[in-house]
């Protein structure tokens, strides 16, 4: 038998959280979009998003993100989404989402997980964080 073992790349990114419109929660909490999520990533989302404005130079991390990834399909009306399993300050698992939306923010990314991670850290508008992304 002949295995093929893909090694991760990962990459730490820092950001600074801010509020978002509330679309991120309205889109998770679609029934075909927390089954992919619960099918393809392993857990089931906390309903909402944590967004994230990058700091420093993402550029090259934007165009990492356009290769390979996790894909939630889309229904009819709707935008697909890539996804990025990662740790959240190294500590819990989640995944970064980007939306396939015209103009959406290239410094801009929003994390799903297990939980709400704005309560579990006591994080605020403002607080910078790390997220390990595997690529």
């Amino acid at each position: 038998m002949n295995y093929s073992i893909k090694k991760l790349k990962t990459v730490n990114v820092k950001g600074k959280i801010f509020s978002g419109s509330g679309e991120g929660s309205k889109f998770i909490s679609l029934p075909w979009v927390k089954n992919q999520i619960e099918e393809k990533l392993g857990f089931t989302p906390y309903i909402g998003t944590l967004n994230i404005k990058l700091i420093g130079n993402h550029a090259g991390f934007k165009k990492l993100l356009k290769k390979a990834s996790i894909e939630i399909l889309p229904e009819k009306g709707f935008c697909r989404g890539r996804c990025f399993p990662a740790f959240f300050m190294g500590k819990t698992k989640c995944a970064i989402v980007i939306p396939e939306i015209a103009n959406y923010p290239e410094d801009v990314i929003e994390i799903i997980a297990p939980v709400n991670l704005r309560e579990k850290f006591q994080f605020k508008d403002g607080d910078v964080v790390e997220v390990k992304v595997m690529l």
